[in-house]
């Protein structure tokens, strides 16, 4: 099985302006054809796990000095915001290797790195797969996306001293609060404040909130793989994970952007220029961070 292109698009600046990075691990819409032959859900129901256009909402990135890496594979292929190997025994024909994480909460739910089931609960598969195509995948997209990663964090703590990501998702509707009002509009998750600074989290939902969004810390999503790996204050690396309601910018049942689209891609420009101009203060540098204090 094999992608008809790259795994992912890295778009990096020709001047990187700020210790700061952005990623959208799941608005990948290359479905590969074998895929959905293997499928029993339409090409339309086979993208409800996708974070639709969540790639777009941020495509002012590089243009302002940050990095943007996205997937172009979708999430139901393979999900880089898990580990390597978290698989389902039960969707396979042969035997899994020791290595496999098959007791994961992740694995439990259907959305391991090779899922069982889309996000509104539909079983993927007609037939069982063999272990040779989760390698296959995680060969093809997850190792290729986390190398690439990689390589960005550690380009921008080369550079800055500091690196700030910020891992880009979307989410549906989710349930009112009495009166009919949206829970949230906007989730950032830091993992209960363990992958990035107070500071940094404050400074995002002060921004957000301040132009009228709803705005939830962790709750109820604390933060994915990504954010869980990837952060670690005490090494320079922040990480915040934002999750955005699908209803403020598409329709959720036709996959189509909305006006509320043209809004929000603004409001997330003007926070990408904003942390361009904020972050090396909010999160200063290790040589920053060890230097004495002046008498």
């Amino acid at each position: 099985m094999e992608l008809s292109q790259t795994p992912f698009m890295s778009v990096v600046p020709l001047q990187q302006k700020a210790p700061v990075l952005l990623t959208s691990p799941h608005s990948g819409r290359y479905y590969p054809p074998a895929f959905l032959a293997a499928s029993r859900l339409d090409a339309t129901a086979i993208r409800r796990s996708e974070d639709s256009f969540v790639d777009d909402l941020f495509a002012a990135a590089p243009a302002l000095g940050v990095p943007l890496l996205a997937a172009n594979f979708p999430r139901a292929y393979c999900d880089v915001n898990r580990e390597a190997w978290e698989l389902d025994p039960a969707m396979f024909e042969d035997a899994l290797p020791d290595f496999v994480n098959a007791a994961s909460p992740r694995v439990s739910a259907g959305l391991g790195t090779i899922a069982r089931i889309v996000g509104t609960g539909e079983p993927i598969y007609r037939r069982k797969l063999k272990f040779a195509e989760a390698q296959a995948r995680i060969a093809m997209c997850w190792e290729p996306y986390h190398g690439e990663l990689q390589r960005l964090i550690a380009t921008t703590l080369q550079r800055f001293g500091v690196c700030l990501l910020i891992d880009c998702h979307s989410m549906p509707t989710l349930p009112s609060y009495r009166g009919g009002s949206r829970l949230a509009d906007i989730v950032l998750g830091d993992v209960h404040g363990t992958s990035c600074a107070a500071a940094m989290t404050h400074f995002v939902e002060s921004r957000l909130t301040g132009l009228g969004l709803r705005v939830r810390r962790n709750d109820p999503y604390a933060g994915g793989y990504i954010t869980r790996f990837y952060g670690r204050p005490r090494d320079g690396v922040h990480v915040l994970q934002i999750e955005i309601s699908r209803a403020l910018y598409m329709n959720e049942a036709k996959f189509t952007k909305t006006e509320g689209f043209v809004r929000l891609n603004t409001i997330f420009s003007d926070l990408i220029a904003e942390l361009v101009e904020h972050t090396a203060a909010l999160l200063p540098s290790r040589d920053q961070r060890l230097a004495p204090a002046a008498e």
